[in-house]
């Protein structure tokens, strides 16, 4: 079992934090409810690119804040990024390889999210964790020293069929 979360609420504000982040929580189908709302909206392709972007950012910013809040450094601090996600009920994210000094990782997710919330859909569901995976190996090189930077892509899906979903994190090509 995966160790409690800490959270915290402020009794003069109602904001709850975890490692002095502030946090929302909400119910699962809240949440995929407005996901499914917004591609819907916009188009899958287009959401996902604002998705990575944005994903991207937060998890840089994060592996920052959490590097400084729990003294860790380097893919240490990746592999604290995918426990805080799994404990968050994203999923159980772990690594299936990873190397910090290529900026090269496979992760896989079982018991998704946006599998779970969406048994009848089909199809790549989990696009969102693309921008967040990348974003946390450019900070483990941007911290080893590394300007490498990483794409990641998810490369097979639950609601494919498969038993669980994996993302590819790799160096993006230089272009002359």
């Amino acid at each position: 079992m995966i160790p409690q979360l800490p959270i915290e609420i402020d009794d003069s504000t109602g904001v709850w934090t975890t490692d002095n982040l502030p946090m929302l929580y909400v119910p699962r189908h809240f949440f995929v409810n407005n996901h499914v709302a917004v591609e819907e909206a916009l188009g899958r392709e287009r959401y996902a690119q604002q998705l990575y972007d944005a994903g991207y950012k937060s998890a840089y910013f994060w592996c920052d804040k959490e590097a400084a809040t729990h003294g860790l450094s380097g893919i240490a601090v990746f592999e604290h990024y995918l426990k805080r996600l799994s404990q968050r009920g994203w999923g159980l994210l772990a690594f299936e390889s990873a190397d910090a000094e290529t900026g090269h990782a496979r992760i896989t997710l079982n018991h998704s999210v946006f599998v779970l919330a969406q048994p009848e859909a089909k199809g790549k569901l989990c696009y969102m964790f693309s921008g967040w995976f990348s974003g946390a190996m450019d900070w483990v090189g941007a911290n080893n020293g590394r300007s490498t930077m990483t794409t990641s892509r998810e490369t097979q899906c639950a609601a494919e069929g498969h038993s669980h979903c994996v993302f590819s994190v790799e160096p993006k090509l230089k272009v002359a």
